[in-house]
C-alpha cells in the first residue's frame, strides 16, 4: 500500500521536484498545497499518513500551521517534518521544540527523500 504525504511549501518549484520525487521513488500518493491555511484544509480532507512543511511562508508560516494542525482532532496526530533553508543550531533547536518528527534541510537529494521520510516514521 502506498503511503500518502500531504506538501506544504509556497514555492512551486520545490512542492513539484518533491512531489515528483516521492511519486517516483516511492510510489507514494501525494497531494500539495500552496500556503499554511490550504494546507490545513487539505490536511482534513486528505488525512495524509504524514505532512512535509515548508517553515517559511508568506501569511501563517510553517510553525504557526504546525500549531493549528495540532488544535484540530482531525490532524492534530499526524506526523509533521519540516522543510527548511535555515540551517542554525537556534532555528534547530526552536523547530524540535514544537514537537515535529524531524527537520529536513533545503535543498533536499530528490533521490533519497523518501528514504529520509521513511527513516524518521519508521516506514521502511
Amino acid at each position: 500500500m502506498a503511503h500518502r504525504i500531504l506538501i506544504i511549501d509556497d514555492e512551486e518549484d520545490i512542492r513539484e521536484v518533491a512531489a515528483l520525487s516521492l511519486e517516483t521513488v516511492a510510489g507514494w500518493e501525494v497531494v500539495m498545497a500552496s500556503s499554511g491555511a490550504q494546507g490545513l484544509a487539505r490536511a482534513i480532507e486528505f488525512q495524509p499518513e504524514a505532512i512535509l512543511l515548508d517553515v517559511m511562508m508568506p501569511g501563517m508560516d510553517g510553525p504557526t500551521t504546525f500549531l493549528e494542525l495540532r488544535k484540530n482532532p482531525a490532524t492534530a496526530r499526524i506526523p509533521v517534518l519540516l522543510l527548511t533553508a535555515k540551517v542554525q543550531s537556534s532555528d534547530q533547536r526552536r523547530f524540535a521544540d514544537l514537537g515535529v518528527e524531524a527537520v529536513l534541510f533545503k535543498p533536499f537529494d530528490p533521490l533519497t527523500l523518501s528514504t529520509q521520510i521513511a527513516g524518521v516514521l519508521g516506514w521502511e
